[in-house]
């Protein structure tokens, strides 16, 4: 076999088998496939598709390409992910709740993807954070405190770990069999007994209308279920940002004003909630979702989750105080500025992708593979949808590290915004669900 018989099937159409597609995932793990190669398949995929076999085929393949978990814990063994939004910040709330509703969580993440941000990135915010750990550390983290939030080792779906990457910088990211390929390598590489899955729709999302959500989500509880694992998934509103800031160390701060209740989210409690709930049924810890969502909120009030969080942070190398002094902790932007409205009037959209987009023009997110993020930059204080604005009133924050930069994203902020006279009919949280 070789690459370019592969590609060439791909792009016109043909049959490929499963062991053709496990040989290129192999060679995308071990190098033997260029970074050329893999961008041209990926390309191919996103334009032409892969049939139902195919694409589990993928899934199975990256997988295999390195090391699967086997757990033997006291309790179901859990994991949530999301397809990537602006101000989705629940993955930080999420898994501390879960462990402490008597859940195992080795949540395997990734960083920024195109206009979202990444989960790893928002952590590494906090300073000594250590995303990168062995499978054994994962492992011990996991069984100690319930939950690890950390990045795929190299013995984890490896790769999928190289064409992540490069589907960052190819304009490949929004092709469904490798958004599934992608998602689920990593997860059932961890060895999960339950996977609950946000998949976002609107302005901010990949997926910008509601069949796409939902061909993106039959394609992963499919191709999820078919492996084994116990899977739902919730379609959720991305037409405007999830919590009102876009940004690492910003959406840090969210989570830890959410999780201490010094200045609680309610998109963020919420969602959250509805999440967990479903999580804990599949793990069979409640009876149903309605009651697991209880659960999580009783985790998240009590102050139980922050303290499960303050807990993976230091084992993970941050500071054993963070929950207390999480304020002091958190780097800070040197330039922050005020986005007036410019007119009056009531906002009736936003544009996500433009929003997201802003933040990676300050720093926030990578323009390319390798770039360096800036944790403390981003955008905070974001008018909802609904909001009734005065032509000097605020439609958010922008934490820049330069005068020139901040002013860049001041315009961009204000376009992304469209106001009007008539108030807009705000989405639900919550779309539909999937089984």
């Amino acid at each position: 076999m070789d690459a370019r018989t592969v590609i060439a099937k791909l792009r016109d159409e043909a049959p490929i088998s499963a062991e053709e597609i496990t040989w290129f995932a192999n060679g995308i793990a071990s190098g033997a496939v260029s970074d050329a190669q893999a961008g041209a398949f990926a390309m191919a995929v996103l334009l032409n598709g892969l049939t139902t076999d195919e694409r589990v085929a993928l899934t199975r393949a990256m997988r295999d390409s390195g090391q699967v978990l086997d757990w033997d814990l006291p309790g179901p063994v859990l994991d949530k992910h999301s397809t990537g939004g602006i101000g989705d910040c629940v993955s930080l709330a999420l898994a501390p709740a879960l462990a402490v509703c008597g859940a195992y969580v080795p949540m395997i993440s990734g960083r920024g993807l195109g206009h979202t941000g990444g989960t790893l990135d928002k952590l590494e915010s906090i300073p000594g954070y250590g995303t990168q750990v062995s499978v054994e550390r994962l492992k011990e983290i996991t069984a100690d405190i319930g939950c690890a939030i950390v990045g795929a080792s190299g013995d984890i779906a490896p790769a999928d770990k190289r064409l992540y990457a490069i589907r960052d910088i190819s304009a490949t990211v929004e092709s469904v069999d490798l958004i599934t390929a992608s998602i689920l390598s990593k997860k059932l590489a961890a060895g999960l007994e339950g996977l609950v899955l946000d998949v976002k729709v609107g302005s901010g999302a990949f997926m910008k209308d509601m069949a796409q959500a939902e061909e993106l989500a039959g394609a992963l509880v499919e191709t999820a279920q078919g492996a084994g694992c116990m899977t739902t998934a919730l379609i959720t509103d991305m037409s405007q940002p999830l919590v009102p800031s876009a940004g690492n160390a910003l959406e840090v701060i969210t989570v830890m004003e959410t999780l201490t209740g010094s200045d609680v989210d309610q998109a963020l409690w919420d969602l959250t909630c509805a999440l967990g709930g479903e999580a804990l049924a599949l793990g069979g810890l409640v009876s149903d979702a309605g009651e697991g969502a209880r659960r999580i909120g009783e985790a998240l009030d009590s102050g139980a989750a922050a303290e499960r969080f303050g807990e993976m942070v230091a084992e993970l190398g941050g500071p054993v105080d963070f929950v207390d002094r999480w304020r002091d902790r958190l780097p800070a932007a040197p330039v922050v500025r005020v986005v007036t409205a410019g007119e009056a009037g009531i906002v009736q959209a936003i544009d996500g992708y433009r929003l997201g987009m802003a933040v990676v023009g300050l720093g926030g997110g990578r323009r390319q593979q390798g770039d360096k993020i800036n944790p403390s930059v981003g955008l905070a204080g974001l008018a909802p949808l609904g909001a009734e604005v005065t032509a000097d009133q605020p439609l958010g924050l922008v934490h820049a590290a330069s005068e020139a930069e901040a002013e860049a994203a001041l315009a961009e902020v204000r376009a992304a915004y469209r106001l009007g006279g008539k108030a807009p009919v705000i989405p639900p949280l919550v779309h539909r669900r999937l089984r």
